[in-house]
């Protein structure tokens, strides 16, 4: 261990004791106000429907808390109890090119990490979803998903792993940069391909066939100058009873996308204002916006890594005793969110304020009443809490709080 080492260790330390701190901040505010409504939603939330979904909080606050706990002690084996250096040298044995074996690598603990993963994942499906009635996934639908994710990872990660290490090795001094443009080209590609060749494989779409809605919808986007492939109605509920709308893709490739659960349980005015939201980020620029800071923040993190793969310290300050370009990606990727948690304060307020302003947007096209009403109508289909811890929110709520949001809209009224 050198001095990075243990700056590592009093920032993971720190990290985790803030996060442990929030959660029981969140978990003591939710409780403490699981027995009276919000006066802005008394009227269409009843006690029940509010402790439920404080339950529902309480339960997936608590389960999270737990696997941070286990993943911080699955980081430190990775890195300090020499289960890198040991992944390394096995695979060293048997691979003599510094490439393949980073591709072989990489692969292996992707793989480790996805299997470690799954126990949390099918308790979190199968029991805290269950438990509250949002589960709808069959063993088989379960199964199928992991079959199918583990063959795109396979077809879509390992040629571009394989061209990301590549680069890093013969790209010269400014691989960096290099790598940045394909991570870029990567990302458009998959922005653009997802719509039509990835969700496909997962769900079922089909035109939307309510005329009155459609028209509706067709109405709102004309007039905003928002051209689609389609408007699509998901089979949302064949894995979960939680409802959603979004767009995906971009270019002439985007598409608008229900949950088939939303549309049971709103108006047509209600819909219509839903998606108003989302097509005031579009009209907000704020695609644009997120692109622009995804590219900027990508381009600084992979300058930063072009820098530290040249520090001998930074490899033996995690764990690591001989550099290589496979082992420098993967060690950055491990410990860039441990430096960088602070920040989500900051990511979460930009976030915020860009709902705000889609929020805004549909008061405008539409009625700042009718957003409210099925706003109302989400949280509650969704058992999702009225009363979020104020500080806990600040750090990961990417939308408002719903009081917060619910007395920004009121007040256009």
């Amino acid at each position: 261990m050198n001095e990075f080492s243990y700056i590592f260790l009093i920032f993971l330390l720190f990290g985790t004791g803030l996060q442990i701190w929030l959660a029981q901040r969140h978990r003591a505010y939710v409780t403490q106000h699981k027995n009276s409504v919000p006066d802005a939603f008394a009227e269409k939330i009843s006690v029940d429907d509010h402790q439920k979904a404080a339950a529902y909080t309480l339960a997936k606050t608590g389960f999270a808390q737990k696997m941070f706990i286990l993943e911080v002690a699955i980081l430190l084996v990775w890195i300090f109890g020499g289960l890198l250096e040991i992944l390394d040298q096995q695979w060293a044995t048997s691979i003599d090119s510094e490439l393949w074996r980073g591709v072989a690598v990489l692969i292996s603990f992707s793989v480790i990490s996805s299997v470690l993963d799954l126990p949390s994942t099918i308790y979190s499906t199968f029991h805290i979803e269950a438990k509250f009635g949002f589960n709808r996934t069959t063993s088989g639908v379960f199964i199928s998903d992991l079959f199918k994710s583990l063959i795109i990872s396979i077809i879509i990660g390992v040629p571009f792993a394989t061209l990301v290490l590549w680069l890093m090795s013969y790209a010269g001094e400014y691989w960096w940069l290099s790598v940045w443009l394909v991570w870029m080209g990567f990302s458009f590609l998959m922005i653009w391909a997802f719509p039509t060749f990835i969700a496909p494989l997962f769900n079922k779409f089909k035109p939307i066939e309510n005329p009155e809605l459609k028209q509706a919808i067709e109405h709102l986007l004309s007039s905003n100058g928002f051209s689609s492939q389609g408007i699509f109605v998901m089979d949302g509920s064949k894995r979960s009873g939680h409802g959603n709308a979004y767009f995906t893709g971009f270019g002439k490739n985007k598409r608008i996308v229900f949950y088939d659960t939303l549309l049971d349980g709103l108006t047509t005015d209600e819909v219509v204002a839903v998606l108003a939201h989302e097509v005031g980020h579009f009209k907000r620029k704020h695609i644009q916006k997120r692109i622009i800071w995804m590219a900027i923040s990508s381009l600084g993190g992979l300058a930063l890594l072009g820098w530290l793969m040249q520090q001998q310290w930074f490899f033996n300050g995690l764990g690591v005793s001989t550099p290589s370009t496979y082992m420098g990606l993967l060690l950055f990727m491990l410990a860039l969110p441990v430096f960088t948690f602070l920040l989500q304060p900051l990511t979460a307020w930009l976030s915020r304020k860009h709902e705000f302003e889609a929020d805004d947007f549909a008061a405008e096209e539409t009625n700042a009443l009718t957003l409210i009403q099925a706003l109302v109508k989400m949280y509650k289909e969704n058992a999702s809490t009225l009363t979020p811890d104020p500080l806990y929110s600040a750090f990961y709520d990417s939308h408002p709080p719903a009081p917060v949001r619910i007395a920004h809209l009121s007040a256009k009224l």
